[in-house]
Formats: structure tokens, sequence, C-alpha cells
């Protein structure tokens, strides 16, 4: 079955997109679709989330922290630009959207925040290469006089409750312009009541860059072409998962980030610690070698997450359980409500 970008549309009602986060973290809906069609899907809420879970299972999270990665400033000429860093490729030196009336040569420089200049070094494909000041930390710097970069289904400015809300409790290494959003609805309280069933927990990073909201451009999903993602694996994290497998336990990655660096790592051999770049494209039919089961919240209609999604738990079951969450009024993206997917081993026969 030859699949293309249309199989992958669904009708959403935009009241549906999520624009703020609720009060509390946990009070976020969770759907359970389970991997036989034939059962139920179940309407819970994310605080029964512990109830899902076995003493054996292991949780796999990314500990990646968003950064103030959109910045305001002139040309040299005066003209207005706005920059949104991709990623950093170095102590003073980053990959970055740039919005201007006219694109900015190579060589000349942009005076951002009204606080300093940055050096145009040339073009990545579809990102500028910038310099940034020396003598200062370019996360450090960002942190002064970047904002919150909040995603453009969101359609308002980043408010000071963004600044923690938009963060998981367990954010630790700074990288990302978007957060892993499954992680969002994980509180202190939560993860206690993990860790009392026996659950065990273990990170990764990998840093979330711009080139996750951007649009799949083509029908015939052989030529997409993913963004570049940092990742880094902990041997503490492989040792976890071969002890959880020994265990009987079960792989639940929180979030399509975690799985995609799980899965990334696994592609040409047994999983490794380590660090890594991965374009890792997951489509139906695509054979999963780690993940089990995935917490991950409702993804845009022709999405690369959404083609993620449908690899893991199957397209039928994927269109589901969304028709089901719009049905009854679930919230979506990344303020939104959450899934629990179970891997569904006959979606891997699936040809794309």
């Amino acid at each position: 079955m030859q699949l293309t970008l249309n199989d992958f549309d669904y009708p959403l009602p935009p009241e549906l997109i999520a624009q703020a986060p609720l009060a509390e973290r946990s009070a976020s809906r969770l759907l359970v679709v389970p991997a036989d069609k034939d059962v139920p899907l179940l309407d819970r809420h994310f605080a029964d989330l512990p109830e899902l879970i076995g003493p054996n299972d292991l949780l796999v999270f990314n500990d990646t922290r968003v950064i103030h990665a959109r910045l305001h400033g002139v040309k040299a000429s005066g003209g207005q630009v706005e920059v949104l860093i991709e990623r950093a490729v170095g102590p003073h030196e980053a990959l970055a959207q740039v919005r201007a009336s006219k694109s900015p040569r190579t060589g000349s420089t942009l005076r951002l925040a009204d606080a300093f200049e940055v050096e145009v070094l040339g073009r990545a494909g579809e990102f500028y290469h910038l310099r940034f000041p020396a003598g200062e930390g370019l996360f450090e710097l960002l942190e002064r006089h970047g904002k919150l970069p909040l995603p453009p289904y969101i359609q308002r400015a980043a408010g000071d409750d963004d600044e923690s809300r938009y963060q998981t409790v367990f954010a630790r290494e700074p990288g990302s312009v978007a957060a892993p959003t499954a992680g969002l609805h994980f509180d202190e309280a939560t993860l206690a009541r993990l860790a009392a069933k026996g659950a065990r927990c273990a990170w990764l990073t990998l840093h979330v860059g711009a080139g996750t909201f951007q649009p799949v451009r083509v029908d015939d999903l052989g030529q997409h072409r993913m963004h570049r993602e940092r990742y880094v694996i902990p041997q503490q994290t492989v040792d976890a998962i071969a002890a959880a497998r020994t265990a009987g336990g079960r792989v639940i990655a929180v979030g399509t980030t975690s799985m995609r660096a799980l899965e990334a790592a696994a592609q040409d051999g047994p999983l490794t610690a380590g660090s890594g770049e991965t374009e890792i494209f997951i489509l139906p039919g695509f054979h999963f070698q780690v993940v089990d089961a995935l917490i991950t919240n409702f993804h845009l209609p022709k999405s690369t997450l959404l083609m993620l999604v449908s690899a893991f738990a199957g397209m039928d079951e994927i269109r589901r359980a969304y028709a089901h969450a719009i049905a009854r009024r679930y919230r979506f993206f990344s303020y939104g409500d959450a899934m629990f997917l179970t891997r569904n081993e006959n979606a891997e026969h699936d040809a794309v």
C-alpha cells in the first residue's frame, strides 16, 4: 500500500487546539488506546497513569530544557528581523530561522534585542548560520535577552506562566526550542506515585528543533527529509532498559522525542549509549526495536509525528482514537491532552 500525505489528514475543529495549560499539570485527560482494535478505548485522566504502569516497567523521559530562542532586532539597514534559534552548533554559534522583508547577506550583522550584534556567516539549507558575541555563553545570552518560543498554533505571546508550564518539571539540559510536550503532564506527585508502584525512570536528552513544526510539503512521503536533532543516551539508561527487559517489564517512551532517540540509536544494532544526530523518519512499516508503549499528545494533521504514532499503534487504531478524541472534545497539541499507546505488532507489516 502506497501511502500519501492525505492518508494522515483529519478535520480538527480549531477550538480544540489548546491555547493555554490547565491549572494543574496532571489534570489533563488521557485516552488509552489498546493494541487490539476490538478492545474499547478508555477515557481516563492523566492522574490515573500510575494505575496503568507495572512494577517492572521503565519510563524513559527527555530531560531537555527549552531555551529563550526567539529574538527581535534590526539589520544594519534598519529593516526589522525576527530570529528563531534552531540549534547551537558551538559555544557562540547557532543555526536559526531569520524572518525579514529581505534576506540578510553573508557577512552582514544583525542587532538583536537592542543589546548585541550577531554576524551572518552563511546559509545551511533553510537556516542561517549566525555567530554570537564571545565572552558569554550562547544559552546565557539567550536566557537574558531572548523570549520563550511558543508553537505557531498558540495564538498569543508567551507569558509569565509559560516560563514554568512550557518546561517539564525535570528539564535539565538546555537546547530545545520546543518542549517535549508529553512530559508536561507529569508533576512531582505523579512521579512519586509511579515510584511507589515500583516503576523505574530513566533519562535521555534530545534537543527539539523548530523543524518539528515544519509541514510535510511532498505527497510522496519517500521524498520527505527530516530535520536533524541531537541526542544523548547515558549508559545508565541502556542498563535500565536491559534490566526492565530481564524483569519482564515494558519500556515506555514519554513522548515522541524519547522514542525517536531510542529507535534511532538502535537502528544499526543493539542499543548503545552515546551521542549522535538523527534524521529518522518513522512511517507505517517501521520495525520498532526498543519501545513497547508510548505516552504522547495529539499531533497535527499531515505531520511526521502523526505518521510516527500511526506506525507504532496502527493507522486504523489512530484514526479511531482521533475521531473519538474529537467527538469527546479532547484538547489538542502542546498544551492539550495525552494518549497512552501500546505497540501494535501488526502495524509493522504495513508497507509504505
